[in-house]
């Protein structure tokens, strides 16, 4: 894959709505861009993190073993759906000082991201040595920030534009209710395959 493609690929990918950029945005709305900056380390090393434990142990044993791959999705399903109700349960909450967003939750939640495989398995270069993987690893951790820049500031002028118009505890439930819908749909795959 030439270096063009794999950027408007590993985009699309990033700009999809899924778990980590649900938490961006609402971590955006809720704290606003300063305060949630810091959750991009969490989001980059989730991804790297992911992609090195992919690479080199489970691509490998996921090929030779399919259900080992069954077995991350439910994981990342169940995941999805603590997320959701933890999300939920902020909403009932009338206090807003801190939010339900921190490091932990967004570097999990991007360990466990679907999207960790696709990069992994499918945009990154393969077979490849370390060093040479370096440079397209450079690019991807850049299009990661900045992806995940954007949607911190799309959560912040939708949580302005919509105050007054919709309560706080709304965000956090339409948040939760985007991952849940997620799950059902990771959920659904592997139904498809029993």
């Amino acid at each position: 894959m030439n270096s063009a493609l794999f950027v408007v690929a590993a985009v699309s990918l990033l700009v999809t709505p899924g778990p980590t950029n649900t938490l961006l945005a609402t971590s955006g709305a809720s704290a606003g861009v300063r305060r949630s900056a810091h959750l991009l380390v969490a989001e980059l090393g989730g991804y790297l993190l992911a992609i090195a434990l992919l690479r080199a142990l489970l691509g490998p044993m996921i090929a030779a073993t399919p259900m080992l791959g069954e077995v991350l999705r439910m994981a990342a399903t169940i995941y999805l759906i603590y997320l959701a109700i933890a999300l939920w349960h902020h909403g009932n909450q009338q206090t807003y000082e801190n939010a339900p967003v921190d490091f932990i939750r967004v570097f999990v939640t991007t360990l466990l991201n679907p999207k960790a495989i696709i990069f992994a398995l499918t945009l990154l270069p393969s077979p490849i040595d370390f060093l040479g993987l370096l440079p397209w690893l450079f690019g991807l951790s850049a299009l990661i920030v900045t992806v995940g820049t954007g949607w911190i500031i799309v959560g912040r002028v939708l949580g302005r534009g919509l105050s007054g118009i919709v309560s706080g505890n709304t965000g956090y439930r339409l948040s939760a209710v985007a991952l849940a819908l997620l799950a059902g749909v990771i959920g659904s795959q592997l139904l498809r395959l029993t």
